[in-house]
Parts: structure tokens; C-alpha cells; sequence
């Protein structure tokens, strides 16, 4: 019996790793090799198709087409002054990346500096909903801030009311970098107050004691123990905003088009060797942000925790006039984060509640209502969407949360492997929902062809699959903390009176991690409640869709005007089903805790 146990945990990884091969790395890998091979034959002509081509990357395209004549080239545009340089799309994404990190950075390092230094009523509260962006759909962020900055939105009717505006910022780049910012901005929160507790207080004394002022200490001692984190958190938003979809898809359409969305459309048009091959690309470049992601996360990971904490400070301990003006910075970042994290979800809510004339109306539930009992062809069923989308997130849970915890075992093993397996297990965060999408639509969807039998997974199979890939990287970023937290004495002891490794994994660490179990388990199945990036290419017309697709139809059947009502009731149902999904599973892994 005993021999059998020992062989658990090797067969669970192996049946891990061969999921994996079977929806992540085989079809991706498909879509890989489609820029390097066109008919079984390996050429870089797609490659080269794409890299010379100045739409895809401007002026760079040289670099591929003539590579002899760049130094001529850069003479003749030094003459000519140094004239801006166009990067085509490519350049495009990473500028608006690099734009929506800057702006997610400078948001959220005010709050990680509150959140580290002061006590405050509700600090706790608001640190815990720092992780509520990571489990909101973003089409429905989207739909949020339409319905927020929209034409006939919450911020027009509130300038109508004293005769300004309107003021319209749908499909510029500064309502897509908000939005970003909505999502990302919580993130450097989360990740930079945890490094800025565990800033070692004797270190900041002794420089104050040897005369630096305040800032000064800030900049030679504080700030060098944050840079890590400050890092991390910069290089993942730079890769969530680099990869964005959804959210660039409605609020920016096809005039601010990134690589994803031009991917998406390329497959529309079914150009899937052109699709294939920007995917390619975009790949290799995220895994590269993946890597240095890693390492910075090392960095960060073997500086946390040292020396002695400091006490937080009441807020306004000190602070004796109103007009003060850290109270009055204060007032304005808290404003600031009101308009950018809880305008666009309370603004989603009021535009399903009300009419263009600012009326109370339940007209737009009624209208799906309606859709509930139409028969026309094309129609999405709001009731059938919901149930898709619980039946598919039971799915993903049951397979994302146990390959989770099996690539933090292999995660926090010893060896000098464990980190290029870990990088290795890690990849589906760089790699997005629709070069996925379309290499299981190439591979599993359209068949396979097995020793003579093809074989094909259906659209409901191959969603789930989708999902489950993209959760159990964050079941594995809950779970591996806890799980290299556990005292090594105690599964010592447990070896040396004879437990194998699945017995004390399952009797002493799963238990002692319970938390992050469960915490990981609701990120799983929020994630995939939310998923819309792999789901709008497999689903099989209406009848798999979910309700972030469903929502993507409203809002793309609108022209911002008052049909926005319905995309926003759609939302508003999309925002409860999520929010109590992931508060059901929490509590319910709270008091069996207890």
C-alpha cells in the first residue's frame, strides 16, 4: 500500500504535465511553428512577411527588408532633423503599455505608501480589496467605463446638469490607459506594500540618527529595498498590458488596435498563417518579459522579510491643521481612487437602472428577459450564458486547482531544476488567451490526426481546458508562499517516522495551507467566470457561449448611444455572478477552516 502511495504524487505529475502538453504546449507550439513552417516545409517567410512589413513595425521594417542600407538610412534621417519614428503596431503596444505601467505605477505607489506606514479605519478592508481587480472580467471593466465616460454615460449627465460638456474619450488612448490602470494599479499596491512592511526599521533610524533628513533616508535606504518589488510589479503590468484584449477591443476598437487585437481580427478574416505568425511573435516576446519577471520576483523574494518591521503610524497623527497639505494630498489620491476603481462598476450599475433621460427603468433586464424566450437565430440566451459559464468554471476549478498545487510541489523542491521548471510551468501567464484560443482551435477543435484517427475535442471540452490553463498559474502564485512557508522540522519528523512524500503532503502540508487553498480556488474559478480572450474563439455559436462573450455582443450591437442600456444590465448580472461566486467560495473555505 505504501509503495502504491509513493507512486502518487510522480503519476499526478505526470498526468499534470501531460494536460499540459496536450492544451498548452501542443497547441501553442502549433502556432509557434506556423511562422517558422508553411507546408510541412520550415522557411522564415511568414516571419519575414511580418517583420518587414511598416505596418507591423514601422520604420524598423528596414532592419528586415534592406539591413545594408541602415546606415545610410539613419545619415539621411539625422539630415532631416531627427523627425519622429514610426513603429507601426508592434511599437504601438509597447507604447501603450509602457504608458498604462507608468500610470498604473504612479497610482499605485500613494496607496501601497498608506497602506505600509499608516493605521486607519478600514485599512484592512481596503488591502483585501486590492485583489478584487484580479477577479473582475475585463470586458465587463470595459463596459464599465463606457458606461462611465460614454457619451450618454454617468460623466456626461453629471456635466449636462450644470451646462458643460458633453466630453467624449471613447476610443482614445487615455480611457484604455485608465482602464488599464484599473486593473494594474492594485497590483503594484498589493505587491509594494508587502515590501515596504518588511523595509527594515534599524536601518532607517541609524541614517536619521546620523542627521539625514526624512527624504533623504526615504531615497538611500527605503527606496533601494523597494525597487525590486517596484520592478516586479512594473514588468507584470507591462506584460498583462502588453497582452490586453478585451479592454482595448471596446474602449479602442481597430483605431488603437495592439497586436492582440489585430491577431483577433486576422483570425476573423481567417488569416491564420498571418495570425499564427504574430502570435509567434508576441510570444517570444512575453516569455522574454516572463523571464525577467522571474527574476526580479527572486530578487524581491530573497531581500522580504529581513530585519526589524516598523510600526504603522495613525494617519493624521501629527497632522494638526485641516489645511495641512498631506491632508489635503490625502483627500485628493482617495478621490483620485474613487473615480478610477469604483466609478466605472457603481456607473455600470446606474445605466442598467436608468434611461437616457436619467428615468429608473428596468427595461434593459426586461429586454433579456425577452432574449431569454427568443427563438431567433444568432440570439445568445442571458440564462443559458449564465449556466455556461458556472458549468465551465466547476470545470476549470476541478482541473486548474490540482495542477496548481502540483507545480508549487515541483516549485519549492530543491534543486538546481526546480527554477527552470518552475519558469517552464509558469509560461501559459505569458502566453495569451487568444494565441491559445486559436493554436486548440488549429489542433483539437478542427482535429488532429493520431496513428490514421482524427481526433477532435468539442467546443465545452476545449473551453474548459482554456480555463483551467489560464487559472492554475494563480492557484500555484497562492499556494506556493504558504506552502515554502511550512517548517521543514515538520515534514522531517513526518519522513523520519516513516510517512512517503504524498502522505505528508496530504495529511500535514495541504491542511496547514488550507487558505491559500481556498483562496487559490476562488481566483480559479473567478478567472474563469471571467475568461473571454480563448472563449470567443471556441465557443460553438450561442450555445456555448458565456456571459463575458454574451456581454461582448451587447456592447458590440450598440453605437454608444442609449443601447448601451442592455451590455450594461448584461454586466451588471456578470458583476454579481462573479463577486458572489468568489465571496461564496471564500467563506465557505473560512469556516472550514474553523
Amino acid at each position: 500500500m505504501r509503495a502504491k502511495a509513493s507512486r502518487l504524487l510522480p503519476v499526478g505529475i505526470a498526468a499534470m504535465l501531460t494536460t499540459l502538453v496536450v492544451v498548452f504546449y501542443y497547441p501553442v507550439g502549433s502556432v509557434l511553428g506556423s511562422a517558422i513552417s508553411v507546408g510541412g516545409r520550415l522557411t522564415l517567410d511568414p516571419l519575414v512577411a511580418v517583420l518587414g512589413d511598416p505596418f507591423y513595425t514601422g520604420s524598423a521594417h528596414s532592419l528586415v527588408t534592406a539591413p545594408a542600407s541602415l546606415p545610410e538610412r539613419f545619415v539621411a534621417w539625422v539630415n532631416a532633423g531627427m523627425p519622429a519614428v514610426d513603429f507601426g503596431l508592434f511599437g504601438f503596444t509597447a507604447y501603450q503599455a509602457l504608458l498604462s505601467t507608468v500610470v498604473s505605477v504612479a497610482v499605485g505607489l500613494p496607496g501601497a505608501y498608506l497602506l505600509a506606514r499608516f493605521e486607519f479605519p478600514g485599512r484592512e478592508f481596503l488591502r483585501s480589496v486590492t485583489i478584487l481587480p484580479f477577479v473582475m472580467p475585463s470586458i465587463l471593466v470595459a463596459v464599465g467605463f463606457l458606461a462611465m465616460f460614454g457619451r450618454t454615460g454617468v460623466v456626461n449627465d453629471l456635466l449636462a446638469t450644470v451646462g458643460l460638456g458633453p466630453v467624449n474619450v471613447v476610443f482614445t488612448l487615455e480611457i484604455v490607459i485608465l482602464a488599464h490602470a484599473f486593473y494594474n494599479a492594485p497590483l503594484v499596491t498589493r505587491l509594494v506594500t508587502a515590501a515596504w512592511e518588511s523595509v527594515d526599521t534599524r536601518s532607517v533610524e541609524t541614517a536619521r540618527t546620523l542627521g539625514a533628513p526624512p527624504l533623504r533616508a526615504f531615497r538611500d535606504v527605503t527606496l533601494p529595498q523597494l525597487v525590486p518589488a517596484i520592478l516586479t510589479a512594473s514588468v507584470l503590468t507591462f506584460i498583462f498590458t502588453f497582452l490586453s484584449f478585451p479592454i482595448v477591443l471596446a474602449l479602442g476598437g481597430l483605431q488603437l488596435a495592439t497586436v492582440e487585437v489585430w491577431l483577433f481580427a486576422r483570425v476573423q478574416n481567417l488569416e491564420l498563417v498571418e495570425a499564427a505568425t504574430l502570435g509567434a511573435i508576441e510570444t517570444a516576446l512575453s516569455l522574454g518579459l516572463i523571464y525577467i519577471y522571474l527574476r526580479f520576483e527572486a530578487t524581491q523574494i530573497s531581500t522580504h522579510g529581513q530585519g526589524q518591521l516598523r510600526s504603522r503610524l495613525p494617519l493624521f497623527d501629527g497632522w494638526q491643521s485641516v489645511s495641512d497639505p498631506r491632508r489635503l494630498g490625502v483627500f485628493l489620491y482617495c478621490l483620485v481612487a474613487a473615480v478610477l476603481f469604483v466609478g466605472p462598476l457603481v456607473s455600470l450599475v446606474v445605466e442598467s437602472l436608468t434611461t437616457p433621460n436619467g428615468a429608473f427603468t428596468l427595461d434593459y433586464y426586461a429586454f433579456l428577459l425577452a432574449q431569454q424566450a427568443s427563438a431567433a437565430v444568432g440570439t445568445i440566451n442571458p440564462l443559458a450564458a449564465i449556466i455556461n459559464s458556472l458549468l465551465f468554471g466547476l470545470g476549470a476549478l476541478v482541473l486548474a486547482l490540482p495542477m496548481g498545487v502540483l507545480v508549487s510541489v515541483v516549485a519549492t523542491h530543491e534543486g538546481s531544476g526546480s527554477r527552470f521548471a518552475e519558469a517552464l510551468l509558469t509560461a501559459p501567464l505569458a502566453v495569451s488567451g487568444i494565441v491559445l484560443g486559436l493554436g486548440m482551435l488549429r489542433t483539437l477543435v478542427f482535429g488532429t490526426t493520431v496513428f490514421g484517427h482524427r481526433l477532435t475535442v468539442t467546443g465545452p471540452i476545449a473551453i474548459v481546458a482554456a480555463h483551467a490553463i489560464a487559472a492554475y498559474p494563480f492557484v500555484t502564485r497562492n499556494v506556493t508562499p504558504a506552502l515554502s512557508g511550512i517548517d521543514d522540522r515538520l515534514v522531517d519528523a513526518a519522513r523520519a517516522l516513516g510517512a512517503d512524500r504524498p502522505t505528508v503532503l496530504v495529511d500535514i502540508e495541504l491542511p496547514l495551507i488550507a487558505p491559500a487553498l481556498i483562496a487559490g480556488a476562488a481566483f480559479a474559478f473567478a478567472i474563469s467566470i471571467g475568461e473571454f480572450d480563448s472563449t470567443v474563439l471556441l465557443a460553438e455559436g450561442v450555445d456555448s457561449a458565456t456571459m463575458p462573450v454574451a456581454l461582448e455582443r451587447y456592447t458590440a450591437n450598440r453605437s454608444l448611444g442609449p443601447n448601451l442600456g442592455p451590455a450594461t444590465a448584461m454586466g451588471t448580472v456578470l458583476l454579481a455572478v462573479t463577486t458572489g461566486s468568489f465571496i461564496l467560495i471564500d467563506r465557505t473555505g473560512r469556516r472550514w477552516e474553523r
